[in-house]
């Protein structure tokens, strides 16, 4: 008997120790089934209830973020969310106007310098949008519009020229016809006038109706933006909150645009100024000089830049950095008075503001000594701000859902939601595995009891479909979970190493977290596999911590912002799920009672019992 006892131990651990190093493995296959026979051992699943728990942010940090939001829309089921920008504003190296400093104009004796009397021609806002140009075989042809984005010689345009043949002669892989004479490419002897360098983009991040069109508002920003808490004794850096609104509470200067304004996604392209003199048989001015990506580009204020920088070169306020950014302490962009919903993502770590100016410059023709030859001529160059310095967004949510606040309410009571409301301004739900209802993990202690080896652990969440066929409205593509005690990822979420980069945020896949559709290509259900952490939990090797589930616009690198719940606590939130206004509803435990059984949430094990 002692024997049969001693095996059967040796037999236990075997099989632990088997599931425990393949339980990485990307198929998750059963763990035990294939390697032993025993008639004692069978495998089945079980479906343990999860009760989730509505959750609010007050408010949360803003600051940091890689992308800009910018906009207005109603989110169904939610309410109107509205974002504006507020920046510091930097500038690189010494900021010299002209060829010269101004204590050289005034005071140099080299007849090369005179006084270069700057004077702003244009100010330009730039704000790129996100956008995708990946080209996977690289035969020209963005994976997006590419017929076969993995094989250089596949034809886009049907016209018998493959992708990269055609970008070899200068000829544009999308149309049979590049040049638009009426004569298809394989037989045209001349295409010279196809422009073939023309850019195309696919561009992300826009959410509602692309054409509405908006006012852009840029006002200068007259609250300092210490980059250094005073109340921390400047020690670390100050953090800047969602609910925070200088406008409002009216600390805004001058107006420096207040432009009506539509998006255009098409490339931007300048030409040459000026035509070479040396270039005899070429005008330059027909000729491209700078491309610039689609983006948000707006003039500015002449008058205000003029007399705010260039005519302070030399002078105390643009002599450092640290001066500069107390004297012009930065800018605030809204936009108002949309003829439709409209909301964005930008890119904000590559914004500027471009300052272009002409100066006067004393030609020498060669000739320092002999000044009967020198002549006057006009020149220009560009001052840039970047985005660079203390950034945040300011945004709000209005018009919410009576809906949304009762689940609040009942969560703040640990009271279980009937639904889920997710959303990128600050709603999220928490659940607690193998809660039999506040019961202090009794159903854990009996999974315990069972002697159960765990193969695969699937956490489900469904989509509210009824609501969601009532709308025509974008939806979250992608949540995360994580420990609502210190903000940590789960632990199957840290050992994932699975990389897909066919779609954007496919990172981790087996994790998961992904939206899947039904039958009939509507939203259905979200899907995370938790094996590792639902295993640590019935080996006793981990708290049973209460896992918090909110968006996520990415997913490769998670870090965390300050943010103050509803009960007042302070929490560490992944900044990725603050960085899309989207939303879903999901629905809750108490399915049964709605008829929806077969969609309340719900945990599956697959395991193995002997």
């Amino acid at each position: 008997m002692d024997v049969l006892r001693i095996l059967k131990s040796i037999l236990t651990v075997l099989v632990t120790t088997t599931c425990f190093f393949l339980s990485c493995d990307k198929e998750y296959h059963s763990v035990g089934v294939a390697l032993l026979s025993d008639a004692s051992l069978k495998t089945n699943s079980f479906n343990a209830p999860v009760y989730t728990y509505q959750k609010k942010l007050n408010y949360f940090q803003t600051d940091g973020l890689p992308l800009g939001q910018l906009g207005r829309i109603q989110i169904p089921g939610f309410g109107i969310s509205k974002a504006s920008i507020t920046s510091q504003l930097r500038y690189s190296g010494v900021p010299v106007f002209g060829n010269y400093t101004q204590e050289a104009e005034e005071t140099n004796d080299n007849p090369a310098v005179i006084d270069e009397n700057e004077k702003v021609t244009a100010v330009y806002l730039d704000i790129p949008f996100f956008n995708n140009r990946d080209d996977s075989d690289q035969d020209g042809v963005i994976d997006i519009l590419d017929v076969d984005p993995q094989d250089p010689e596949s034809d886009s345009d049907k016209d018998g020229l493959s992708d990269i043949e055609e970008g070899r002669l200068n000829l544009n892989p999308l149309s049979d016809d590049s040049d638009n004479d009426g004569i298809l490419d394989p037989i045209d002897t001349d295409s010279s006038s196809y422009e073939y360098e023309n850019n195309i983009y696919e561009i992300d991040s826009i959410f509602g109706n692309r054409g509405a069109t908006f006012n852009l508002k840029v006002y200068e920003l007259t609250y300092f933006l210490s980059p250094l808490d005073p109340q921390q004794n400047f020690e670390r850096n100050k953090q800047y909150y969602s609910n925070t609104d200088f406008f409002e509470q009216g600390f805004v200067g001058s107006k420096l645009s207040d432009t009506l304004y539509s998006l255009n996604f098409d490339e931007l392209r300048f030409n040459f100024k000026d035509d070479d003199p040396e270039t005899l048989d070429i005008d330059e001015r027909n000729k491209i000089q700078t491309r610039l990506s689609p983006r948000i580009r707006v003039p500015l204020d002449i008058g205000f830049f003029q007399s705010k920088i260039i005519d302070n070169e030399g002078k105390g306020p643009v002599s450092s950095y640290e001066k500069f950014i107390r004297f012009f302490k930065g800018i605030v962009i809204r936009a108002d008075n949309f003829s439709d919903d409209l909301y964005m993502l930008l890119d904000i770590n590559n914004a500027n503001i471009k300052i272009e100016y002409d100066y006067t410059h004393n030609n020498l023709n060669g000739t320092l000594d002999n000044t009967s030859d020198d002549f006057i001529e006009i020149k220009s160059k560009t001052f840039s701000l970047n985005f660079n310095g203390v950034r945040f967004n300011t945004l709000k949510l209005q018009d919410i859902s009576s809906e949304i606040d009762k689940e609040v309410q009942l969560g703040q009571n640990n009271t279980p939601s009937k639904k889920s409301y997710l959303n990128g301004n600050g709603y999220f739900s928490t659940i607690k595995l193998f809660d039999k209802l506040n019961s202090q993990d009794l159903l854990l202690e009996d999974l315990r009891k069972n002697r159960w080896l765990v193969s695969e652990a699937n956490l489900f969440l469904y989509v509210d479909q009824d609501y969601y066929n009532s709308f025509d409205s974008d939806i979250i593509e992608r949540l995360y979970l994580f420990n609502y005690s210190n903000g940590s990822p789960v632990i199957d979420f840290t050992l994932d190493n699975s990389v897909d980069n066919s779609l954007k945020n496919r990172d981790k896949f087996i994790f998961g977290g992904f939206l899947e559709y039904d039958d009939l290509n509507r939203p259905y259900r979200y899907k995370f596999r938790i094996t590792n952490h639902v295993n640590r939990l019935i080996r006793k090797d981990s708290t049973n911590y209460s896992i918090a589930i909110a968006p996520a616009n990415g997913i490769n690198s998670i870090r965390y912002k300050r943010a103050q719940t509803a009960n007042q606590d302070f929490i560490n939130y992944p900044s990725t799920s603050i960085l899309s206004p989207l939303g879903v509803v999901l629905h809750g435990y108490d399915g049964q009672e709605d008829g929806l059984l077969n969609k309340k949430i719900e945990l599956e094990l697959l395991y193995t019992e002997y």
